[in-house]
């Protein structure tokens, strides 16, 4: 323990060991200690060793320290330093972090603030650079080490998370395809890394957005993985939380790592747009009235959100991934937002220069975005079209060159695919549309056209030439605009005066490059007489262009003027590609001619190849915005790239054709286009047959709709008319029972009408029915009384017992009880029969009451008197039917007592039974009584017998039996009365 402690604090006892020496003894003690402490001490001393001997400890201890990895798990504390050590000897960072204090808890660090060092030379960072790639791929050897150390990236210690997370980060920063390609293949590697952005502590987080931007660089499948692990709705919760484009440095981490989500990442980009982030980003770009001030921080942030933007709409994405995007940025108000800081004053130049590529994406080829640019004005008295205002910054030389070639991005943007706004642009030039008061886009562009910069020069031209690009209509109405040059002079069409400058050359004095206004020229030339042979003609009618156009050819001209050669021989080709032969004196014959005597058909080839082999027209061919290092560069156009790549060959053939071929081809083209005007004439008969058709079918479909209409009418007419027939008949049926109802006055009166026949039927079934019910009752009533007499009599020979003299007469006064019930039932079915002999009456007297008796004359006062004593026989049925109904209440009624008298014959029923087995013991008693008496008599004849014997006077047993036979007559009296 002193000697680590010596090692620790540095004190000396006599002759020092050198470094490697103590660092093999520590590795030593780490190796063989079996204490926990002792080797945590080890550990903890190598640490403090692992920046000043990083080569030695890196070679000797990597093994241990793995090892202390994988066998220590439970000691937090040494997994730590071990950690920490690996850390050291593999970061390649040469700034100081500070060291964990082994008796008390340092302070949490911020992420990205380290204390400030100077900068070694550049051989030491390299060799630091190699030894640091050379400990990670000793570490990456073997691939269970990364697994072992997202292992331990789930441990919630601190002093455990945080260095495995620095580590990490360390080994991917000087090895991340191969780290990448080994947490891929772990099973949940990225899942437990983006559990690190849920985590409380600060600092664990913040390091932790560090690592997820080294591993998402340039891999799609973490990529994915990492925003379909919900990355999107915790960055932007951190970015929310932090402050927006007011937070600090944690904001750009989350930006750098969305950028890496969704940069060339189409997968991610649509995920991102589905789950509605992008209305999410709106709130960033909220922009007070007071800019002033605005922090460092916040400039790169908001620069950052601003690439975001971009990356959503860039024009390398799809084009449907493309449009998707850019109508959610307008219907959420994102493009409104971003057009209020284009417009806000006290923003910085490059948050405004980024601001204008971003709207300019954000509109390309969107017709919507396209107008809503277009009707945005700036803040300015009068208001002006934002249009406006950016062009006079991009004509202005006194502006930033990045602005500048913003402002031109931003108005390519504008016309791309927007003829509408080409249209806008191209009559603010002409005539009947200027407006001396006011400053329109065609003035400015003009003015530029004209000034004496060179970067305007080239800026307006470009700028002007997208107003014509694929747009014949344009083409042709801006040979039209005339300018007036000087007093007293007559105007000249705009294309005079492009061509007298370009003829001028170097004699004008121009600020900036010499070769970018002519530059700048032919390619506004080239664009506009390009498949538009009214504009040539007017082009070859000035007998100068054609003579100026073969000098420069011709001439052999240094490095600098040999694109300025390769844009003229492509001007003189489009002269001959789309020329119609209109100018005797300019023919295609004639102008190919000229070229060979004058240039040579090899040379003008050999020219017009100057253009592609240019280093610059390569760089503009990748991409629409025009990026520049400097203004002398700024030479191509990326539309015209395409251009030249269209024309290049189709000119070179034209070149090369003889008089002959070209005849040939001429009468193919006469004979495709008669083929194409028969072709057109068959697609018009054929279109106007299908219109025909067409209307046939919407005519049949209209006649199919009234014919359905009609059938259905018809139908329900012959509906109506089968009712009315049914009800003729139900008449005449009526008329001819009445007929024969006068014929037979003591007929069936009752069927003048079905429906009260019908009635009348169903009331004498229901009457018919209540006399069966009466009889049963009757019957019933006759067995009850069969029953109670039954019982009457057991009752009476009961009351012959000697013990049931006062439950006989209680018995006789229940019997009395329910014979008077009886009869008051008997009464009440009296009663009924009574009611039901005067329903019976009634209804037989409504029934005659029906038959007529007038004559057989059918007159309306007849029916009349018909229907009122129809009506009159309804109500008495009605009436009939309730009495029905109260009958078969008091038919229930009936059954209810009929119950109740059941229960009570039931009860006497046990009763008698009762009796009876009280008879029986009754019987039981006179017979044990009568074997009593006959004992008592024999021994009374005994004693009689000895009395006698003794001499003593017995009365005869004669005498007895007279004294009893009285006994019994006297009794026998008494039952009688």
């Amino acid at each position: 323990m002193n000697f680590f402690r010596g090692v620790i604090s540095g004190q000396a006892a006599g002759p020092q060991p050198s470094g490697a020496e103590t660092i093999q003894k520590l590795c030593d003690r780490v190796a063989s200690s079996t204490l926990l402490e002792d080797r945590r001490d080890a550990v903890r001393a190598l640490k403090s060793l692992s920046k000043k001997y990083r080569m030695e400890v890196g070679t000797q201890a990597m093994d241990h320290l793995i090892n202390i990895l994988q066998t220590d798990r439970s000691d937090s504390e040494i997994l730590g330093y071990a950690l920490d050590t690996l850390y050291n000897v593999i970061c390649n960072d040469e700034e100081e972090e500070q060291d964990e204090s082994e008796d008390a808890v340092a302070p949490l660090p911020v992420s990205g603030k380290h204390k400030n060092v100077s900068v070694p030379d550049e051989n030491a960072q390299k060799q630091a650079d190699d030894l640091g790639l050379q400990f990670t791929d000793t570490f990456v050897q073997d691939p269970e080490h990364v697994t072992l150390l997202l292992t331990l990236l789930e441990e919630f210690d601190f002093h455990v998370r945080w260095p495995g997370v620095k580590l990490l980060t360390a080994l991917l920063k000087n090895q991340g395809p191969q780290i990448q390609g080994i947490i891929l293949v772990s099973p949940m590697g990225v899942s437990r890394l983006m559990d690190l952005l849920a985590d409380s502590r600060e600092v664990i987080r913040n390091d932790g957005l560090l690592l997820l931007q080294q591993l998402t660089k340039s891999n799609a499948a973490i990529q994915k993985i990492v925003a379909f692990e919900n990355a999107f709705e915790r960055l932007l919760d951190i970015i929310t939380e932090e402050g927006s484009s007011d937070g600090g440095i944690v904001v750009e981490d989350c930006l750098l790592l969305l950028l890496n989500l969704l940069k060339n990442n189409s997968s991610n980009q649509n995920f991102f747009k589905e789950g509605s982030y992008i209305q999410r980003m709106k709130p960033w770009f909220e922009v007070g009235d007071d800019n002033s001030g605005w922090s460092a921080q916040k400039v790169t942030n908001l620069h950052l959100m601003l690439q975001l933007v971009r990356v959503m709409v860039s024009p390398v994405n799809s084009p449907g991934a493309t449009a998707s995007c850019q109508k959610s940025m307008f219907q959420c108000g994102l493009l409104q937002q971003l057009c209020t800081i284009l417009m806000a004053t006290g923003v910085p130049a490059d948050i405004l220069t980024e601001t204008i590529n971003t709207v300019s994406e954000v509109i390309r080829g969107s017709q919507v975005n396209q107008d809503y640019f277009a009707s945005v004005n700036a803040p300015s008295n009068p208001p002006r079209p934002a249009i406006v205002v950016l062009l006079m910054s991009m004509v202005n030389e006194r502006q930033p060159f990045v602005l500048r070639c913003a402002v031109l991005y931003c108005f390519q943007c504008f016309l791309y695919k927007n003829q509408k706004g080409q249209g806008e642009i191209v009559a603010t030039l002409l005539p009947s549309t200027i407006d001396a008061n006011s400053i329109s886009a065609g003035q400015l562009l003009c003015g530029g056209l004209f000034s004496a910069d060179s970067l305007s020069n080239w800026c307006a031209a470009v700028a002007l030439a997208h107003a014509l690009q694929d747009n014949l209509t344009q083409k042709e109405q801006l040979l039209r605009v005339q300018l007036a040059t000087s007093l007293g002079k007559p105007p000249v069409s705009l294309l005079q005066q492009c061509t007298n400058i370009l003829s001028q050359g170097d004699k004008i004095v121009r600020r900036g490059s010499k070769v970018q206004t002519r530059v700048g020229l032919l390619m506004l030339l080239c664009t506009w007489i390009s498949n538009c042979p009214i504009a040539v003609t007017h082009f070859l009618h000035n007998q100068e262009n054609v003579p100026f156009l073969t000098a420069q050819i011709s001439e052999n001209l240094g490095e600098d003027e040999r694109l300025v050669q390769g844009l003229c021989a492509l001007l003189l080709g489009i002269c001959i590609y789309y020329n119609d032969n209109s100018l005797e004196n300019y023919t295609k014959e004639k102008l190919k001619q000229l070229i060979e005597k004058r240039i040579g058909k090899e040379n003008f080839v050999e020219k017009l190849c100057f253009i592609t082999k240019h280093e610059l027209y390569s760089r503009a061919a990748q991409k629409p915005q025009p990026v520049f290092p400097s203004p002398e560069q700024m030479l191509f156009d990326h539309e015209f790239t395409k251009l030249v790549k269209e024309l290049e060959g189709v000119i070179t053939k034209a070149v090369h054709k003889s008089s002959e071929e070209e005849k040939k081809e001429e009468e193919v083209k006469k004979t495709l286009e008669q083929h194409d005007n028969i072709v057109t004439q068959y697609k018009e008969l054929i279109r106007e047959q299908d219109a025909q058709l067409q209307e046939l079918k919407e005519q049949v479909a209209c006649m199919t709709s009234q014919n359905e209409q009609l059938q259905a009418t018809i139908t329900q007419q012959q509906s109506q008319i089968l009712q009315h027939k049914d009800q003729y008949n139900i008449l005449k049926l009526k008329l001819a029972k009445e007929n024969q109802g006068q014929s037979n006055s003591q007929g069936d009166g009752s069927q003048v009408n079905g429906l009260q026949t019908e009635e009348l039927t169903q009331l004498r079934e229901e009457v018919e029915e209540l006399r069966k019910q009466h009889s049963l009752l009757q019957t019933q009533l006759g067995d009850k009384d069969a029953l109670i007499s039954s019982l009457k009599s057991g009752a009476a020979q009961t009351a012959e017992g000697p013990a049931g003299g006062s439950d006989d007469t209680e018995l006789l006064q229940e019997l009395e009880a329910l014979r008077s019930q009886v009869q008051s039932q008997s009464t009440e079915i009296g009663q009924l029969k009574m009611e039901r002999q005067d329903l019976l009456r009634r209804a037989e007297v409504g029934c005659s009451d029906t038959l007529p008796s007038s004559d057989s004359s059918l007159d309306a006062a007849k029916m009349a008197e018909l229907e009122s004593r129809l009506g009159a026989q309804t109500s008495e049925m009605e009436r009939l039917k309730a009495e029905v109904k109260n009958l078969s209440e008091s038919r229930a009624e009936l059954e209810k007592r009929l119950d109740s008298t059941t229960s009570t014959v039931a009860i006497l029923q046990t009763e008698k039974e009762k009796l009876q087995t009280d008879v029986q013991e009754s019987k039981k008693e006179q017979d044990d009584l009568l074997m009593l008496l006959a004992d008592q008599d024999q021994k009374i004849t005994n004693l009689k017998r000895r009395l006698k014997q003794l001499g003593e006077t017995v009365e005869d047993e004669d005498d007895l039996d007279t004294r009893d036979q009285t006994d019994d007559d006297d009794e026998e009296d008494e039952d009688e009365d």
